[in-house]
């Protein structure tokens, strides 16, 4: 079978379907009253939360990394309306301003490579070298565009060479504003009768800050505009930076995910402040203690929960689910993706690094460790892997 036959829409509508069959049903919620429905968890692979708010979710969550990125091009409303159909529990959004600060959709503020912007001639001069956290970067950025002159570009496909088909769909959508994205929910959650989750990241906040184009009043504006901005409203907050989520923290009630890259990094807040500390001592129980007292979850790497060996291959896990559970934070780690290129070397297949692997071997894996939810590419294939896990409570 040709990568092709693999990923005809046909395909992905059955895995569509059966990620709905088996765990689909598990997001519905009871209309207005925010609490599964008894009959979900029989149906699931997944065992329901308890409580409100990001507690009753289903655990593991899946996350729809950027909406369906694996099928459409990231940060799209066709990408994230896709991963809705396919089942997952939450979409994510990252966050950047424009030039007249507004918030929109972007993985990055450069968006060379996310849009057609070096198709028009008429912001040819506009492209630029720009220093972003330290890494001198080239290209077209958010924060020299108008929303109206952003508005005439078209969103595309970030990584066409791993995924081909996704080109399809170049050209289809344009760079959604966040507030686009919160009506787009609100009309989603009447049609199909639940909330629906979105998992929200300040992207550089303190390069933006730095520019007079702070992110979190803007973004604590829209949440409260929406009715988002409660302790048990639908809504994750997530950043690199710990400082975003603590000011955050004091302008809205909604949870804060603190995310954690490798080991040896330091958060640009963190740097900036010259505070010493890197994510290796954020990981440790002191760490995580600290970031308990502001946020209520962390978003590793990966490699933080089962790190590679010098072959690529998977080791054995560390403590961190462990020590993250005993200070009361959930774990959503970051990203699983289907392509041989980003598994872990004992589960890719064959030689073609655009290929497949074994998805759901990788998936069971960090599955197994008690993660509380995963952010994934193709969220289909982590509910049917869930679904595999059996029910957890």
């Amino acid at each position: 079978m040709t990568q092709g036959e693999r990923r005809t829409p046909a395909r992905r509508t059955v895995l569509g379907a059966a990620g709905a069959t088996v765990l689909g049903a598990s997001t519905a919620l009871t209309a207005g009253t925010g609490t599964a429905r008894a009959d979900d968890q029989r149906t699931s692979g997944a065992a329901h939360g308890h409580g409100r708010g990001y507690r009753s979710l289903p655990v593991p969550t899946v996350i729809g990394h950027r909406g369906a990125s694996g099928y459409r091009p990231e940060h799209t409303l066709g990408s994230y309306r896709l991963a809705l159909d396919l089942g997952a529990h939450v979409i994510e959004q990252d966050l950047v301003p424009t030039k007249d600060g507004h918030l929109v959709c972007r993985h990055e503020n450069d968006i060379t490579g996310t849009t057609d912007v070096a198709d028009h001639p008429e912001f040819a001069s506009r492209k630029t070298t720009k220093t972003i956290d330290g890494t001198a970067l080239t290209g077209w950025f958010t924060e020299d565009f108008t929303l109206a002159e952003l508005k005439t570009l078209r969103a595309k496909e970030r990584i066409p060479g791993t995924r081909q088909e996704n080109t399809l769909y170049d050209g289809r959508w344009t760079v959604p504003t966040f507030e686009e994205v919160l009506r787009w929910a609100e009309d989603e959650g009447r049609r199909r009768g639940r909330e629906v989750w979105l998992h929200v990241e300040t992207k550089h906040p303190t390069y933006f800050r730095s520019l007079g184009l702070g992110l979190e009043e803007r973004l604590a504006k829209q949440l409260r505009r929406y009715g988002r901005h409660r302790a048990n409203s639908p809504v994750f907050l997530q950043s690199f930076e710990p400082s975003s989520i603590q000011r955050l923290a004091e302008l809205v009630d909604a949870p804060g995910v603190v995310l954690l890259s490798g080991a040896n990094s330091r958060p640009w807040d963190f740097v900036q402040a010259g505070d010493p500390r890197t994510v290796a001592d954020l990981v440790t129980p002191k760490g995580l203690r600290w970031i308990a007292s502001y946020a209520r979850g962390i978003g590793p790497t990966l490699d933080l929960v089962i790190p590679k060996d010098a072959s690529g291959r998977l080791g054995d896990p560390t403590t961190l689910v462990r020590d993250a559970h005993a200070e009361g934070l959930i774990l959503h780690p970051y990203t699983h993706r289907n392509e041989n290129s980003f598994l872990p070397a004992d589960f890719r297949r064959g030689t073609d690094p655009t290929a497949y692997g074994d998805a759901f071997g990788s998936l069971k894996r960090y599955l197994e460790t008690g993660i509380d939810g995963i952010f994934a590419d193709n969220p289909d294939t982590a509910l049917l892997a869930a679904a595999d896990l059996g029910t957890r409570g």
